[in-house]
């Protein structure tokens, strides 16, 4: 038996490493919610979710005040039946982050404790198709940045054999983003993968025309062109340019991929293990993505992503934003241009709790 005993949540303020803009807004800091679960057998679990500067007091107070209480007594080895009793007692705030964000701060707490007590990285008992997966760079092109900075940054991912760069959108005029984009292009060559994020920025008609500037310089993707409750939008979108459409970040349900699959709006799949409700939910989204013959690349969150991507058989890249380095003892490695999973037991991120008791808000 493995009965839980306490589960008890907190709240911490990670600062950004770097300035990161894009088209929309700036990553001011990362409000974190962890959730620390222990039980009778001894061990304990520790999951997390985040948001980037608003909303962690709420995830906070859904987690102390409704949901963390319907965990004492029950059995720690029942995952499905936890997440499906949490998500039916807040039928109403779902669908939504709030509720998702909690949700998953739970579920990564509870598949820690599933691979610790059964002696496994997540890599293997999530799926176990490979420990190494190719890895893009973000860090180096958020909006702000100058076409020069782009060049040097997607020339140092190309020399330590990195996958590809990532190359934000989105400024006022479509001709500043296809010279951006021309630059970068021109100084990697035609090898590196260059993906490109508008961040929900664009309407119908100025992402058509956002897309056919781009299309020239080959982008790997084209990242939320439009609102992620567009689906329709971005069908049209995805039928009218030879880019592959990107999705996933800002949806918090299966159903929205099924209907976003469905209706041939996304090639791309980049399902948030913290927005859609933990660990769980993902390996949902990743297998209906594979009957759908689509990849995942999921956002952010690469020291438990590099895991999940590694997992699945159609899990493609992990992104590089390195964001918890100041609260754990150690970073994702990255060796020949592959991420590579961690193989202790658990979901394979060290925690620094003196470090984050430093950051600590509530």
């Amino acid at each position: 038996m493995s009965i839980i005993m306490t589960a008890t949540a907190l709240l911490a303020d990670i600062a950004v490493e770097k300035d990161r803009t894009d088209a929309v807004q700036a990553f001011v800091k990362q409000e974190t919610i962890l959730v620390e679960i222990t039980t009778t057998d001894g061990l304990q679990g520790t999951g997390y979710a985040y948001t980037i500067g608003t909303g962690g007091t709420s995830v906070l107070h859904l987690l102390r005040e409704h949901l963390l209480p319907l965990l004492a007594g029950e059995d720690a080895r029942n995952v499905e039946a936890l997440w499906q009793r949490l998500f039916a007692t807040t039928r109403a705030t779902a669908t939504g982050a709030i509720t998702s964000l909690a949700l998953a701060a739970v579920d990564t707490a509870l598949w820690d404790l599933r691979c610790k007590r059964a002696g496994e990285p997540l890599w293997r008992l999530a799926g176990g198709h490979r420990r190494e997966v190719p890895v893009y760079d973000t860090e180096g092109g958020w909006l702000h940045l100058s076409t020069d900075d782009l060049v040097k940054s997607a020339l140092q991912a190309q020399q330590a054999g990195w996958a590809g760069v990532k190359i934000k959108v989105g400024k006022p005029r479509v001709c500043e983003d296809a010279e951006r984009l021309r630059a970068v292009r021109e100084a990697v060559g035609p090898s590196l993968h260059i993906m490109t994020d508008a961040n929900q920025s664009q309407t119908i008609s100025s992402a058509h025309r956002l897309a056919a500037a781009l299309e020239p310089y080959d982008p790997y993707w084209l990242e939320e062109p439009m609102p992620a409750d567009d689906i329709s939008g971005h069908a049209r979108l995805a039928r009218a340019t030879r880019i592959p459409i990107a999705v996933g970040e800002s949806m918090y349900s299966i159903m929205q991929f099924r209907n976003y699959l469905e209706t041939g709006a996304a090639s791309i799949v980049q399902v948030d293990a913290a927005r859609i409700g933990g660990i769980t939910p993902w390996l949902k989204v990743a297998h209906m993505s594979e009957s759908h013959n689509v990849v995942v690349c999921p956002h952010f969150l690469m020291e438990l992503h590099v895991s999940l991507v590694a997992a699945v058989p159609n899990g493609k890249f992990v992104e590089y934003i390195p964001q918890l380095r100041a609260v754990t003892r150690t970073e994702l490695t990255v060796r020949d241009g592959m991420a590579v999973a961690p193989d202790e037991p658990g979901i394979g991120i060290d925690w620094d709790m003196d470090s984050i008791d430093d950051r600590r808000v509530s």
